[in-house]
């Protein structure tokens, strides 16, 4: 019963994220009114072949951990569920308060305005920052070696590679940016 309840909630969350994904495609994924623009290869399609092969490595159990204490293996399931749901939550928060500035590309439009409020008030990139926790929950919930060596080595640096991107051309946008980038962290908050 355990597992079940474990799976449907890492069900429920992707199913939450995926769904808030393609709202993001179906209301946001304008070009009519871009000021700027940057191609990146860090975008959607390749986020998902990311994930599909991290599924793999997870649903084969390529590199993983044997953990005999049930105290222990109970206690960092429900931590890394914990981590899974926190990242669904801001993820979709952040979209929220994203709104009409998303682009599966870097994009700056013609009434772009800077999000420093709601989930950016805490990190400065929400959205890769949640993909990040959710990867690394799952990494501790399927106590999976490689799948943690894959989201540290492959997915965190794609994605500080995209968020450089991204601030480059928000730097040059938004005066204000830079002080916005002081007192905000890149993916886990300012202490």
């Amino acid at each position: 019963m355990f597992e079940f309840f474990l799976q449907a909630i890492i069900i429920i969350c992707f199913v939450l994220v995926v769904g808030a994904v393609v709202w993001d495609f179906l209301k946001f994924n304008k070009d009519s009114s871009t000021k700027k623009q940057k191609k990146s290869i860090v975008a959607t399609g390749t986020m998902l072949g990311f994930y599909i092969v991290f599924y793999i490595i997870l649903k084969f159990r390529l590199g993983e951990i044997q953990l005999n204490n049930s105290v222990a293996r109970i206690f960092l399931i429900i931590f890394g569920i914990a981590i899974i749901i926190l990242g669904t939550f801001v993820n979709i928060k952040g979209r929220i308060d994203l709104g009409k500035n998303w682009a599966n590309h870097i994009k700056i439009y013609e009434n772009h305005n800077l999000v420093a409020s709601g989930m950016y008030k805490i990190v400065r990139h929400p959205l890769y920052a949640s993909l990040i926790w959710i990867f690394y929950g799952a990494c501790v919930v399927y106590f999976n070696f490689y799948a943690f060596l894959l989201n540290t080595f492959v997915f965190l640096p794609f994605m500080y590679y995209r968020a450089k991107q991204e601030e480059k051309l928000l730097n040059q946008e938004f005066e204000e940016y830079k002080n916005y980038k002081l007192k905000t962290g890149m993916f886990f908050p300012k202490i």
